[in-house]
């Protein structure tokens, strides 16, 4: 079966990069739709996949993905149909960040199925979102809890923290050792967390204003740290939240373009700045505490984390051909390929048993798919769907280079 070519949908959260600022969204969804975008409105997700809150439409048609999957299933391949149903496994996306997102995390299946069933109307999947960050620009985001050694060095500099948190919880982790069971570590990171996440309003309010007014102070006769100039412009964009001070206790990553970093189940996060190619689960349960306006579920939040302290893993992308780069996380439903492709050349990508989602993001390719005579001419913005068992052979445009990103399901499934 030939390849389809879809229109996407976009995603206007008001943490987005508007249209005026240059939105990698707001470019490549004006190309893929067609549509003239509005300068003046954020433009934050491009949705590609069969997810219910931004399907894909087939160009020509107007059916939705899938429905075109579940009326012809054999375009998934066997061993996916037979795991995940007449769906994608995988949701993909491209993210514009000019405001950071809340501080969450996505639950996992057995949370996921509780927490769809107790509350369908906020929680609406029943599925785990484990996900992939690979960053266009550089990236910034708040990823899992610092080491323990970091965090006592935070709760000597903010004394702030310990005002919301007492001088027990703060103790406690003070006196923690290295050679300390992870169950007795996670018991003193759950307490000192859930205390500060659940203090009162008026207390957030007032110890946040304390905190700044120092460090605008302290800014006057010493360079802020990275981590305490953020917490100024968290301050800035979410006024009095207990968020803005959460931040001193995850790690602060940047990505540089061509770095990527995958998030667990029950890992806390916020993603803070810039641009970046994402892949997940088909799902879209989040679970927030900071950093927003909706709504927050500290209790659920606060008793999911695994609470595990260290700096996140980094990938790089291992080199599959001159062209290209895989990213493959510990996750069975996706990975991700990237391929830079100068003019004139061509690169054969091999038959996979799943299918593929591919955007081009810069440049234009003739595609030539399986054993079809006909070619496909792919340019940016473009995304298509391809079946299963199909091989590839894709040939830059002789005016520049190619960059495309393709999404599947992760090669060791099927190992």
């Amino acid at each position: 079966m030939a390849a389809a070519r879809l229109r996407c949908s976009v995603q206007n959260y008001d943490w987005g990069r508007k249209g005026r600022e240059g939105s990698a969204v707001a470019r490549l969804f004006e190309r893929n739709s067609g549509e003239r975008i509005d300068l003046e409105k954020p433009y934050a997700e491009l949705w590609m996949g069969t997810h219910e809150s931004g399907p894909s439409f087939l160009v020509g048609g107007g059916e939705t993905l899938k429905s075109w999957i579940l009326e012809n299933p054999r375009v998934l391949g066997e061993k996916v149909l037979e795991t995940w149903g007449g769906d994608l496994p995988f949701l993909f996306k491209v993210l514009s960040v000019a405001k950071a997102l809340s501080i969450q995390a996505h639950p996992d299946k057995e949370l996921a199925k509780i927490l769809n069933k107790r509350q369908p109307n906020l929680y609406k999947d029943s599925n785990h979102k484990p996900e992939m960050a690979i960053a266009i620009t550089e990236f910034k985001l708040l990823c899992g809890f610092v080491s323990i050694k970091e965090l006592k060095h935070v709760l000597i500099n903010v004394p702030e923290i310990t005002e919301l948190v007492g001088d027990e919880n703060a103790s406690n982790v003070m006196n923690i050792k290295d050679q300390d069971r992870f169950e007795e570590v996670k018991a003193v990171l759950q307490s000192l967390f859930t205390k500060l996440m659940s203090a009162s309003k008026d207390s957030i309010s007032e110890v946040v204003l304390k905190l700044t007014n120092r460090l605008n102070a302290e800014s006057k006769i010493r360079v802020l740290t990275e981590k305490e100039q953020l917490v100024l412009l968290l301050e800035k964009q979410y006024p009095a939240d207990v968020g803005v001070i959460s931040a001193f206790f995850f790690n602060y990553v940047k990505l540089s373009p061509g770095e990527a970093l995958y998030i667990g189940a029950n890992e806390p996060h916020a993603y803070v700045s810039g641009e970046c190619i994402e892949c997940m689960a088909t799902s879209d349960n989040v679970v927030r505490a900071g950093l927003t306006p909706k709504y927050r579920d500290v209790q659920t939040l606060c008793s999911m984390l695994t609470y595990r302290p260290g700096f996140p893993e980094i990938l790089r992308g291992i080199p599959l051909n001159p062209y290209m780069l895989r990213y493959t996380p510990p996750f069975d439903e996706f990975e991700v390929d990237h391929c830079l492709l100068p003019s004139g050349e061509s690169v054969v990508l091999s038959a996979v048993p799943g299918p593929s989602l591919f955007l081009v993001v810069a440049g234009e390719a003739r595609l030539q798919i399986g054993s079809a005579a006909e070619n496909m001419m792919a340019k940016e913005g473009d995304v298509l769907f391809v079946p299963a068992l199909s091989e590839i052979q894709i040939t830059a445009d002789p005016a520049g280079t190619l960059q495309l990103y393709r999404a599947g399901v992760n090669s060791r499934f099927f190992d």
